[in-house]
């Protein structure tokens, strides 16, 4: 796992789970702004995926269980398409929050991601 593309995913996805929970609590429907920066969260997470897959052959091996490091990202792969299709059927204005709350807990997912990469001893 490269450390400050953690950092940088980390960063975007809670800016972007700000912006659509405060477009949601202002009462603002799922709109391309608020799907798009989803889209930007769940392409950096198949980026993270690539660089997961790619880092161990390159001499970039997890401290942690590989296992729990991967149950995590793709759970937080998951949780962004899943997101948008809740907000894409059900157009509401909770629909932006949830895009937003799926967000903020990508960010959550990628530090712990960090941790059992680079901080835990198996």
């Amino acid at each position: 796992m490269i450390e400050w593309f953690c950092w940088a995913q980390v960063v975007v996805a809670v800016v972007a789970g700000v912006f659509c929970l405060l477009m949601g609590f202002i009462g603002r429907l799922p709109d391309d702004f608020t799907l798009g920066a989803t889209l930007l969260v769940e392409v950096l997470l198949i980026a993270q995926l690539i660089v997961a897959i790619v880092a161990p052959f390159l001499g970039n091996d997890p401290s942690g269980s590989i296992l729990e490091f991967y149950v995590y990202l793709i759970s937080a792969v998951l949780l962004p398409p899943a997101a948008v299709f809740w907000a894409l059927i059900e157009r509401n204005r909770w629909s932006t929050v949830i895009l937003g709350v799926a967000c903020l807990a990508i960010a959550v997912m990628v530090y712990r991601m960090y941790q059992i990469w680079t901080l835990q001893v198996a």
